[in-house]
């Protein structure tokens, strides 16, 4: 039975919630392997002057673990 660990991340942008999305999942593939999914569970973001200045999604990643050899 193959076994998956989530873990909880948010991703920043300043263009929007995609990117913010796109941020956290390409700087989790830097350091883990075999990802599987991702779910978006927040968006939010900052105003500054009545304009949205930066875009944050909180997400769940999911990996898979290695198998014992």
């Amino acid at each position: 039975m193959r076994v998956a660990k989530v873990i909880e991340l948010v991703g920043e942008s300043t263009t929007g919630w995609e990117d913010a999305v796109k941020d956290a999942v390409s700087r989790a593939s830097q350091t883990l392997e075999e990802i599987k999914g991702v779910e978006v569970y927040n968006l939010t973001a900052d105003v500054k002057d009545g304009q949205l200045v930066e875009y944050k999604a909180n997400i769940k990643l999911a990996f898979g673990l290695h198998e014992p050899e």
